[in-house]
Formats: C-alpha cells, sequence, structure tokens
C-alpha cells in the first residue's frame, strides 16, 4: 500500500470513528436530558453520570474531528536522508528479536491502525516515545527506549 493510499485509509477510518462517537454522544445526551433521569433525591446520580458521559463523549468527538481534518490536510514528503524521519513517513522497524513494524508517522491519531497483518501499519506521533525518538533519524539507524521498564532496540530498516 502506497502513502496515498494509506493516507486516504486513515481519513475514512477516521470518520467512521467520528460517526460512531457521533452517535454515541447523541445517545448519552438523550439519557441526560430525559424526563424520567431528573434526580428525585440527592442520591439519584444517573442523569449526572450520563451528562458526564456526553460532555466525554463530545470531547472525544471534537479530537477525532480535529485529527481528521489534520490528516486531510497533511502534504505527503518523500523521505529525505537529508532531515530523517519526518511527519508523514512511512517507517518499518525490525526489533532485536527479528518481528518488523510498519508505523506512519502522523501528526495526530496515535495507535490507529490500519490494514492486518503484514500490511497493518500503526498510526504515531512526534508527541509519543517512540515518535520521539525516530523523528531525524535515517535508515539503519538504531532507536533505543524504555517502555514500562523494559529497555527496547530498534533498526530503522525502511522509510518512504
Amino acid at each position: 500500500m502506497n502513502k496515498a493510499d494509506l493516507l486516504q485509509r486513515i481519513i475514512d477510518a477516521l470518520g467512521v470513528d467520528l460517526d460512531v462517537v457521533q452517535r454515541a454522544a447523541q445517545t448519552a445526551y438523550e439519557a441526560a436530558t430525559a424526563e424520567e433521569n431528573i434526580a428525585e433525591n440527592k442520591y439519584d446520580t444517573l442523569g449526572l453520570e450520563a451528562s458526564y458521559l456526553a460532555t466525554g463523549q463530545a470531547r472525544r468527538m471534537e479530537e477525532i474531528r480535529q485529527a481528521r481534518k489534520a490528516f486531510q490536510h497533511l502534504v505527503l514528503r518523500d523521505y529525505d536522508p537529508a532531515c530523517g524521519i519526518q511527519v508523514s513517513n512511512l517507517v518499518t522497524l525490525e526489533a532485536e528479536s527479528g518481528g518488523c513494524q510498519r508505523l506512519f508517522l502522523g501528526p495526530e491519531g496515535a495507535g490507529l491502525k490500519i490494514g492486518e497483518g503484514e500490511q497493518l501499519v500503526t498510526v504515531i506521533t512526534p508527541r509519543s516515545p517512540l515518535g520521539q525518538c525516530l523523528v531525524g533519524k535515517c535508515e539503519d539507524e538504531e532507536v533505543s527506549l524504555v517502555l514500562g521498564g523494559v529497555p527496547q532496540c530498534f533498526v530503522v530498516v525502511a522509510v518512504k
């Protein structure tokens, strides 16, 4: 899969996520404002809990909307060895164990997974620990970091 296809799949996936969260937010809002959920005493908190949920869903909806907008405006750049890895690069890392993973360094949407099997690509951002380590690195360079108290070492196998 090339980067343009990947970018479109990320935008589409965020669109699906946005639709799901919008429906969830609407349901939570309706529960929060339903007449049967009006508090009858100080211990009756169903309406209050539903309003907290609705607020959280609305916040998540805005995060997804902003991430989708960031990807829609993202300019895909080819890998430039003089600059190293930058946002919009597709990176293949090989772990010490020999396993490989493909990462797309995006402006938002960390943790989003696109594809399956060997075609699986995980979106990370420059704000993540791994993203911070990758920015500016070049092919064949090592990347080391500690995750959960466990040292991890990767080699940058390919960058597009």
